[in-house]
């Protein structure tokens, strides 16, 4: 029985704590750590674990985790993966590694030193049956040479007050940043950032293009204040034809002369199904020592954040900016733009 420990007790903690709890045979919840104890206890309760905790790099090094989930807040993601490999434990990490590609590199290190990977990202999406169908469809070679990838990313309204477009870069986009990424199997080169006047004090949409190293163009919309529900959607066009990813609805409402179909509130019903799978791999990846092929690394982090601040400074600039990567490390091969 693979023993797992949670690190931070908010809406994710919470989520991977039900996913470990129902949905993974074979893996136990040991320890809920947080620093609201009160939240950390109720979570444990709820969902089965062994005990609760408050420091979260004592909870690393407790003999009685083999295995780690990070899902605190932003800042943390960076230092605790480091802590993780340096306790030789496999880590599953939300999204963003880091905000900071500077600090990415310092998590790349670490990893290197160590001489095996130990963290998992966690870009979902890469799980979810709509983009591994996308992949497919031109991994197949069924859509031909791909050309353009348009994406959008809508939610009902920003989560504070103080967002700004900057921050629908680096903390919205970087989902589509990996995915994109991931369904291309290639790297972005440039990209230029535009957002259009709204009548009122709440953040405009975001809008980038992005230019790849196969001479695909990919947009981005990212509209945070979108008001009418969260929607994810996205459609690959190549040369024999393009696939588009539908939006979710299980039922549709007919009456009064009109039919309708909802939008959910949040991302955590669109992709429960895509975070179980990617939560599996993980076990998968504890049990057998084996990263999963599609599963993201330290890498994929470290270039999704590099993309996020050439798009916050060409938002800043108005002009279009390079995405400057470095040399991919051997120890990293074989993932090209994540595609195994």
């Amino acid at each position: 029985m693979t023993r797992l420990a949670i690190i931070g007790a908010g809406l994710m903690g919470e989520d991977h704590a039900r996913i470990v709890g129902r949905d993974l045979p074979g893996a136990l919840l040991q320890v809920v750590c947080d620093k609201d104890p009160g939240r950390a206890e109720a979570i444990a309760k709820a969902h089965g674990a062994s005990d609760v905790a408050s420091d979260p790099e004592a909870t690393i090094a407790r003999d009685d985790v083999d295995a780690v989930i990070i899902a605190s807040p932003d800042f943390t993601h960076a230092p605790l993966s480091k802590a993780c490999i340096a306790a030789g434990k496999p880590v599953l990490c939300e999204k963003p590694l880091s905000q900071s590609s500077a600090e990415c590199l310092e998590v790349i290190e670490a990893e290197q030193n160590a001489g095996k990977q130990h963290v998992m990202l966690g870009f979902m999406r890469r799980y979810d049956q709509s983009y591994i169908e996308m992949r497919d469809a031109l991994t197949s070679g069924r859509l031909g040479r791909a050309l353009m990838m348009h994406n959008f990313h809508r939610n009902v309204e920003t989560p504070a007050a103080d967002f700004t477009g900057a921050m629908a870069i680096t903390n919205s986009a970087p989902h589509e940043f990996d995915v994109v990424r991931h369904v291309l199997g290639t790297e972005f080169t440039s990209v230029t950032a535009h957002q259009p006047r709204r009548s009122d004090t709440r953040v405009a949409p975001v809008v980038m293009v992005l230019e790849t190293e196969d001479g695909q163009l990919v947009t981005i919309e990212i509209n945070n204040n979108a008001a009418y529900g969260y929607d994810v959607r996205a459609e690959l066009v190549g040369e024999a034809g393009s696939v588009a990813m539908n939006n979710v609805a299980y039922t549709r409402t007919d009456m009064k002369l009109a039919s309708s179909t909802r939008y959910d509130a949040d991302w955590r019903g669109r992709y429960h199904e895509a975070y179980v799978r990617q939560n599996r791999e993980f076990l998968r990846f504890v049990e057998t020592g084996t990263l999963p092929e599609i599963a993201s690394t330290a890498w994929d982090g470290y270039c999704a954040t590099v993309v996020a601040e050439a798009g916050a400074m060409a938002l800043a600039t108005g002009q279009k900016q390079p995405v400057q990567l470095m040399s991919k490390p051997e120890f990293y091969a074989g993932r090209k733009g994540a595609a195994a």
